[in-house]
């Protein structure tokens, strides 16, 4: 039973269920054959002897019998008895030897020897004082007769159901378990071809497959990007981890072969320092982003006031304190997580003092708009090209990548776009050569969805 399919299963438990239904409705059959045939009966005499009883009359003190008035009909024996229950007309059936008494209008069962009748009788009267009476005899059906022939039907007629009762359990359940069939051979598919970018077809309803489909889908599409994420990783990681790897190679060669003063040795050691704190600047990097991809860090988002933090950033961080400049007002209150925020923040003015005019200023801004907060962080730089701003949120992407080894990996824009989508809400960029560039995060001023 444990190596039979699922459908195979339920078509024998669907099978053995109508076979017990049969079953139960042949004894109920059995049960009530009796009592029905013994009030088919009952019925039969008492419409046959009422027929009879209205052709029964008295003319000038002799009895009068109607044309259609028959002592035998149906199995029913009509006799005529006078007032001193005397026979007058009919035969008495040669089995029926009881001495029943007379009891108008009551039908009773009247055991005679081996057999047994139903006895009917009415008063019919006659004049002010005189009277006939009419009674109905018919045999009682044996019920022992009926049994053999409603078996034979049930021998006849119950392996034919139970037949067509699997047939059609089977149908039933091939056809309930299609859907499935559909999304085993679908998940198959993509298992040997490796595409995780196929789909499961949800079938149509709200049923358990439809479910079943649906979280197949969000299975199939979470590691689809769990996968393009860490492709996305190995490929950065290998892509920009080049670079540094390669002047740290060439450092210690040099080293090797012409570091022998101590001031040479220095040298190549914080080149080599600068180099591993750029590796494992990038590899930071990499993982949060690669982190926000997958969902795996997400923004957990409490009620804050957004000046108190801007405010303890800005003066905590390692810039010039005479070139960052905060426009904020009161308490200004957000949903919005503590720690990305602050990184998103921090990344934004590393870059306007980064890639802004030496000596320049970064000027932090909060706002509000409908339904959102604004949070603004402007420089005096040479600005962005209209052509180059789409593309500032690529990873690795640098506007000007010959600024040297200060001008960063290209990921710090990338993981502000990030960290503004975690919260729900998006950047926006301005830039005008004759202004700078201003960046802003636009985050809803509402309560995150539990």
């Amino acid at each position: 039973m444990k190596k039979l399919s699922i459908k195979i299963k339920i078509t024998v438990w669907y099978l053995l269920l109508m076979g017990l239904m049969a079953g139960l409705i042949v004894a109920f059959l059995l049960a009530i054959s009796g009592s029905v045939y013994s009030q088919n009966a009952m019925e039969q005499l008492d419409q046959t002897l009422r027929t009879n009883l209205s052709q029964v009359s008295m003319s000038e003190g002799s009895l009068a019998l109607g044309e259609t008035f028959q002592f035998y009909q149906n199995g029913v024996y009509t006799l005529i008895y006078s007032q001193n229950e005397a026979l007058l007309a009919g035969q008495v059936p040669v089995a029926f030897t009881a001495q029943e008494p007379f009891e108008n209008g009551l039908t009773r069962l009247v055991h005679t020897g081996s057999s047994q009748y139903y006895v009917l009788d009415f008063w019919l009267p006659v004049g002010w004082e005189g009277g006939l009476w009419v009674r109905g005899l018919l045999e009682a059906p044996d019920r022992a007769q009926s049994m053999p022939a409603l078996l034979w039907v049930a021998v006849v007629t119950l392996p034919l159901f139970l037949l067509l009762a699997a047939v059609g359990g089977y149908w039933i359940a091939r056809r309930a378990f299609r859907p499935l069939e559909d999304i085993t051979a679908t998940a198959d598919a993509i298992s040997q071809a490796s595409d995780l970018s196929a789909r499961v077809t949800v079938p149509p309803g709200s049923n358990e497959f439809t479910r079943l489909a649906s979280t197949f889908n969000q299975m199939f599409a979470r590691l689809e990007r769990s996968f393009e994420a860490e492709t996305q990783f190995t490929a950065d990681a290998s892509h920009e981890l080049r670079t540094p790897v390669s002047v740290i190679k060439s450092a210690c060669e040099y080293a090797e072969k012409y570091g022998e003063t101590p001031e040479e040795q220095r040298e190549t050691i914080a080149m080599i320092h600068r180099q591993a704190d750029k590796m494992s600047q990038l590899i930071g990097q990499l993982l949060s982003i690669t982190r926000l991809d997958q969902g795996t860090e997400t923004a957990r988002r409490e009620k804050i006031d957004l000046t108190d933090l801007v405010r303890t950033v800005c003066a905590e961080g390692p810039w010039p304190a005479d070139g960052l400049v905060l426009e904020a007002g009161g308490p200004l209150l957000a949903w919005a997580d503590k720690a990305l925020i602050t990184r998103l923040l921090q990344n934004l003015i590393d870059n306007g003092f980064k890639y802004g005019k030496p000596g320049g200023h970064v000027w932090v801004s909060l706002g509000t708009g409908p339904g959102e907060v604004l949070l603004t962080v402007r420089d005096d730089g040479k600005g962005i090209p209209p052509a180059e701003q789409e593309k500032v949120w690529q990873r690795f992407y640098q506007v000007d990548p010959a600024r040297g080894e200060k001008s960063g990996a290209g990921l710090g824009l990338s993981m502000v776009q990030k960290i503004a989508q975690a919260h729900g809400g998006y950047m926006t960029l301005e830039s005008d050569p004759a202004w700078g560039s201003a960046f802003t995060l636009h985050l809803p001023h509402r309560e995150p969805e539990r």
